[in-house]
């Protein structure tokens, strides 16, 4: 693929993260041409290089989900009002949240309608027609969709009023089979942020008070930022048996006795970009690991004369060609502009791209070509004759590099606290923080109301822990779990 001046555009200065952390976020959003807002307060035009990522995303899940017998769905985004009523919990849950359409054409309606913020309620409405038997279950769905929840303090990809997911929707015959599946995707999940996104999480249980409106159980993923902040990645709900009784969604047994059915809701959004973004990238720019980056190899020919440049232009596309062949069109690119190479690399950094090659006279007469990582700037002579194979060899040292310094970052700023002063001070320098929790409450509320700083989860790795003392109320407790900042 061959590069144009207005794909590779974009003069905009990076902000350093020390001078002011939420402007350089957005300036690596607009060095990179991922995204712009929208005419309306707090939506997003997501632009291509922007919705390249999203594609990335969707085809690992999808294709995951599928293997997991997971069929797709599309169920309307305008929801009547009497079905979000229905569930008492989940409409106080998201009526902040929720944008009502009362006017349609020219007449006021007879009932509102409420555009999509989730689907628990269009769906299991219909659940209750589709499922009669115990052979119709396991039901397992999933749509990719829009969802609208008003927000006030919208931040582009990672809080927008209009934002892009998957959400995921099954029935089952029983608790454990329920509650199976809703960890089976929490750890499919965990897997895509490793492998894909090079993104170290943690895996847990929210509280009562974090938990999603109307499910039973919330199991969460959760990763740091680089301002010690975490970022909700992504959850796995058990319902339980809550919306089965709303939506009476009932099933006869083997035995023709009737039950309801157990649920689990689980999704994904745009927002893991925002801590893609967060989590990798630096002063420069955007940071992309080869295994979510849509563009992994930039080109970039460098000559001094009129002379060479035939030559060069000749090698380069050359090797282009040859690079197609093994990755791809969309994944290599050229850059063969009539510029100077300096402002060349400048714009592909902010960009993220992976890898860049560059190749002039005298990698040609001596059968090599620069090779530069985006993550650490190291150039790396590698022979044009094994290029292919010297190419798969770095992805995998750059994506398996990003983790373990990612994950370096978070075992460092993750702290183990047993007083409240140490862990008001732990919280202002942006920190994770391990500590006992008395289990109630009133002191989940109250340390946030002191501190904003909330409860992320309670993790399995800390689910069997010796006896202590909560960090607030000094009551002896069994639960430890992890406090931060969040976005």
């Amino acid at each position: 693929m061959k590069v144009n001046e207005k794909m590779a555009a974009g003069e905009v200065k990076i902000t350093p993260r020390d001078e002011d952390y939420s402007q350089w976020y957005l300036d690596v959003i607009f060095g990179a041409d991922l995204a712009e807002y929208g005419p309306t307060k707090g939506s997003m035009i997501i632009k291509p290089s922007g919705y390249a990522l999203w594609e990335k995303i969707q085809n690992f899940l999808d294709k995951s989900f599928k293997d997991m017998s997971v069929q797709n769905v599309y169920f309307p985004m305008l929801i009547p009002e009497r079905l979000l009523k229905k569930e008492e919990n989940h409409v106080e849950g998201f009526s902040p949240e929720v944008a009502v359409v009362t006017y349609a054409g020219g007449e006021k309606l007879e009932e509102a309608l409420i555009v999509r913020p989730t689907s628990e309620t269009i769906m299991y409405e219909t659940f209750s027609r589709w499922i009669q038997s115990h052979r119709d279950l396991p039901l397992l769905i999933n749509q990719w969709v829009n969802v609208v929840r008003w927000e006030l303090r919208p931040r582009l990809f990672l809080r927008t009023t209009e934002f892009l997911w998957q959400e995921g929707h099954t029935a089952h015959s029983n608790h454990e089979e329920a509650d199976l599946f809703a960890r089976k995707i929490l750890d499919l999940y965990a897997t895509f942020a490793k492998d894909i996104m090079a993104i170290p999480v943690i895996l847990g249980i929210k509280t009562e008070n974090e938990k999603f409106a109307g499910a039973s159980k919330t199991y969460c993923v959760e990763a740091m930022m680089q301002d010690g902040k975490a970022l909700q990645f992504a959850t796995s709900h058990n319902l339980g048996q809550n919306f089965a009784k709303a939506f009476n969604i009932q099933f006869t047994n083997e035995n023709n006795q009737g039950s309801f059915v157990w649920q689990t809701s689980w999704g994904l959004s745009t927002r893991t970009i925002g801590g893609l973004i967060m989590v990798h990238s630096d002063d420069k720019g955007l940071v992309l690991p080869p295994n979510i980056a849509p563009i992994k190899i930039v080109i970039i020919p460098i000559w001094n004369s009129e002379e060479s440049k035939n030559l060069v232009l000749k090698h380069a596309l050359g090797l282009h060609d040859e690079l197609i062949s093994e990755y791809g069109n969309t994944v290599v690119i050229i850059d063969d502009r009539d510029m100077r190479s300096g402002q060349k690399h400048y714009q592909w950094e902010k960009k993220g791209i992976p890898v860049r090659i560059e190749i002039g006279p005298r990698d040609i007469s001596g059968g090599t070509v620069v090779a530069v990582r985006r993550d650490t700037s190291k150039k790396i002579v590698l022979p044009a004759l094994e290029l292919s194979r010297s190419l798969r060899e770095l992805f995998t040292d750059i994506q398996n590099s990003l983790y373990s310094k990612a994950l370096a970052l978070r075992d460092l700023k993750t702290v183990d606290v047993e007083n409240w002063n140490d862990f008001l001070e732990n919280i202002e320098a942006g920190n994770f923080i391990q500590a006992y929790w008395d289990g109630s409450s009133e002191t989940e509320k109250k340390i946030k109301e002191e501190t904003k700083a909330t409860i992320r989860c309670i993790p399995f790795t800390l689910e069997k822990v010796p006896e202590g003392k909560c960090i607030y109320s000094g009551n002896p407790t069994a639960i430890k779990v992890i406090f931060a900042r969040s976005y």
